[in-house]
């Protein structure tokens, strides 16, 4: 029963939920997932912010890696921890008008989906970390150009 239970809660973690079992943009939804857990932290203090996506980055990757396992698939598209890992990065320090919400979620299925040098490469790696890394780094980039836009927005 406990193997069963550790099951449930690998998958439900990696699945966001179960969010990652869209029949259809399992990322987009899992992205989804991400924005309203945003939205239940983005009025905390930017280390505990940044403590709490720390702490699902790790999460995260031990439980992508063993969904892996289970699913029996290289990186399986339910799995959509990533996707919400990346998107609170994305939201690390950015005003949290309704606006840059949105563009955060944007960018962030842009950058995700072409994956620019060097997040494509960062696939290769085996297991939980190769799930988690390009879109932590798609949750980078996506936060700096969100940076660059403030700096814009502010003149």
């Amino acid at each position: 029963m406990l193997h069963s239970f550790k099951k449930t809660i690998i998958l439900f973690i990696a699945e966001g939920a179960y969010s990652g079992k869209s029949p259809v943009a399992p990322g987009t939804f899992g992205t989804a997932v991400g924005v309203l857990l945003y939205l239940a932290m983005k009025n905390l203090s930017p280390l505990v912010y940044l403590s709490l996506c720390l702490l699902i980055i790790l999460i995260g990757t031990w439980a992508a890696g063993h969904a892996e396992e289970l699913l029996k698939k290289k990186d399986a598209s339910p799995i959509v921890i990533d996707e919400i890992a990346g998107y609170l990065i994305s939201m690390f320090l950015v005003p949290t008008g309704w606006g840059f919400v949105a563009a955060g979620f944007f960018i962030f299925r842009i950058f995700d989906i072409i994956k620019p040098w060097p997040l494509m490469r960062l696939q290769d790696l085996h297991g939980g970390p190769g799930i988690m890394l390009d879109d932590i780094g798609a949750g980078i980039y996506t936060n700096l150009a969100l940076q660059v836009a403030v700096l814009f927005l502010s003149r």
